[in-house]
This record gives C-alpha cells, structure tokens and sequence, in this order.
C-alpha cells in the first residue's frame, strides 16, 4: 500500500495475509522494490516456513528476476492476479482498506505518525473476531486467545453479548 506521506522515512506499507487463518504480517518500508519485498518475505519464512503458494498483483516489485530466484529457491509458486481485477486477491484488499481503517482512527491529525502506529493496528486487527473463520486470528495462530488489558476484554465483552443479542432479535423479527 502507498505511496503515504511520510513517516520516520518509511511510505509504503507491504502486507502479507495468509488465507487460511486470515493472520496479517505487515512492514512499514522506505520503498517497495524487489530488495525490500524479498527481505520481507524471507523473514516471513524463517518464521513461519515458506508456503506452497504466493499470490500477488502484477507490480514491478513481485514480478523481477530477484523476485523470482527467491521463489525458485523456497519452492514456492508465484501466481499472478489478473490484471485490474481486484478480486483475485481479495484477502489482501480487504486486511489492506482494515489496516488503513484502524490506522486512520489512530492517528487522528498528525498523518506522519502512521509508521508508530502500524503495530498497534495489526495487533488490534490480529485480535478481532472473524466470522468467516469463528474466532480471531490470534487464537487460531497460538491456539489461545489474545490477553487483553481488562478494561479492553470487558469492553469486548459487552460489545459481543449486545451484538449477539441484536442478531438475536433481528433473527426473531425476520420475514421468510
């Protein structure tokens, strides 16, 4: 994501989701060439293992020959997203306009202060629940859920008991 304004010379923001567990990595970073994005992906790997396949847009950063040797080296399949058609990569649109949410209620007027900020959104976005896979990231990632500062758990509490007896109602009230 980016180009954004600057940020302790940071301006773009890589983002790596893995589809299954919906767990995002993401790196404030001065550019998005081949170099940066290679370095990224091999620090993922080292701490998650290489997966069977990487799935990316058609930018200049992912399709290069450097970009290349390290696929062919961690035996990883590079596939290409169709060009102009957002969809096909839509894990990532969507984990990227979640990070920009988070991101921009944090940082409120001094934009140049994201960079400081982009831990505190993956964490927020790492331990919020997912419907689509019944729980958080966190937890399907360490097998245990998050350790929240008590106000924040209470708070969550409340928020999910009143949502869930919202859906409850709205389901009672429902014309079939």
């Amino acid at each position: 994501m980016g180009p954004f304004p600057s940020s302790r010379g940071k301006k773009y923001i890589l983002v790596a989701v893995d589809y299954l567990l919906k767990w995002v990595e993401a790196k404030a970073l001065p550019t998005n060439d081949a170099r940066v994005v290679c370095k990224f992906l091999k620090s993922l790997f080292t701490r998650f293992g290489s997966p069977q396949a990487i799935i990316s847009d058609r930018g200049t950063h992912f399709c290069n020959d450097q970009f290349a040797k390290v696929m062919l080296k961690y035996g990883i399949t590079h596939r290409l997203s169709t060009a102009y058609h957002p969809q096909t990569s839509g894990q990532v649109e969507v984990s990227n306009r979640g990070l920009k949410r988070i991101l921009e209620r944090t940082i409120g007027e001094n934009r140049a202060s994201w960079s400081e900020k982009l831990d505190d959104a993956l964490w927020a976005f790492r331990t919020a629940y997912k419907t689509p896979i019944g729980c958080t990231p966190y937890k399907l990632m360490y097998g245990k859920a998050c350790h929240l500062p008590i106000g924040l758990e209470h708070k969550a509490y409340w928020a999910l008991k009143q949502a869930n007896f919202d859906l409850a109602v709205a389901g009672d009230h429902r014309k079939v």
